[in-house]
């Protein structure tokens, strides 16, 4: 997963976050398109969607919340990373950080996605899907993302896979918000786990997940003795 220079990135948003086009207003357009690419077609690209946050602190006459909303929602996919943190240092501190009272309808939206993205960050992936289930809102913040949920799953399986050889059914079906049947499917045919007995699925193994053998060696010579011993007699003085 590359958030931060991905190949489908076309050549005119390279020249505009490569030059001093990012500092021109009117290019403000071309990269909420670009943004609106990104949603359609799967991919992320934070360097592009900070450049465009950045000229709305320039310009805040062109602010539009709905592409704040999809830039941070599309950040949240990289999980772990910073890409939602970085994102989200670029706006106001009246929508990233309201106070009691002031909240807008962007900065409450905007803390739905921070408590959100802070589930995911800290692989509390049963709280995420039921915090989704709680509230109509997340479904309208992410509605235009196409395949958010596929993509989160995708990257909570991959997470797995580097850290487990074998993971419980239940477990599986609390950690992708997912019933027994989708589960099973999921982990079968997109995953490639076989199921194994007493409800635990096989993870293949891989270099992450496969237990490796650590050495330490320390490389002490007669010298470094001499000091200790030498230091004693002198402290016994």
């Amino acid at each position: 997963m590359s958030g931060e220079d991905p190949p489908e990135r076309p050549d005119f948003v390279r020249n505009i976050i490569g030059g001093l086009e990012r500092y021109n207003p009117e290019a403000a357009g071309m990269l909420e398109g670009y943004v609106q690419q990104q949603c359609e077609e799967k991919f992320c690209d934070c360097n592009a969607n900070r450049a465009l946050l950045k000229l709305y602190q320039l310009n805040p006459d062109r602010i539009k919340d709905e592409v704040i909303t999809n830039i941070l929602v599309k950040a949240m996919t990289q999980f772990p990373s910073s890409q939602f943190d970085q994102a989200l240092h670029l706006l106001s501190p009246q929508v990233s950080n309201p106070g009691p009272g002031a909240a807008s309808e962007l900065a409450e939206a905007v803390g739905k996605l921070r408590a959100l993205n802070a589930q995911l960050e800290g692989a509390q992936y049963a709280r995420f899907w039921a915090t989704m289930d709680s509230d109509d809102l997340y479904a309208d913040l992410t509605t235009d993302i196409a395949g958010f949920e596929e993509m989160v799953r995708l990257r909570i399986a991959q997470l797995v896979s580097e850290a487990f050889r074998e993971v419980p059914l239940a477990v599986l079906e609390a950690w992708l918000g997912l019933d027994e049947a989708d589960v099973t499917k999921f982990a079968v045919e997109t995953c490639g786990w076989k199921p194994g007995p007493d409800g635990l699925f096989q993870v293949p193994r891989n270099v992450e997940n496969e237990a490796k053998k650590s050495e330490i060696r320390e490389d002490v010579n007669v010298n470094m003795f001499a000091r200790v011993i030498k230091r004693s007699w002198e402290e016994a003085a």
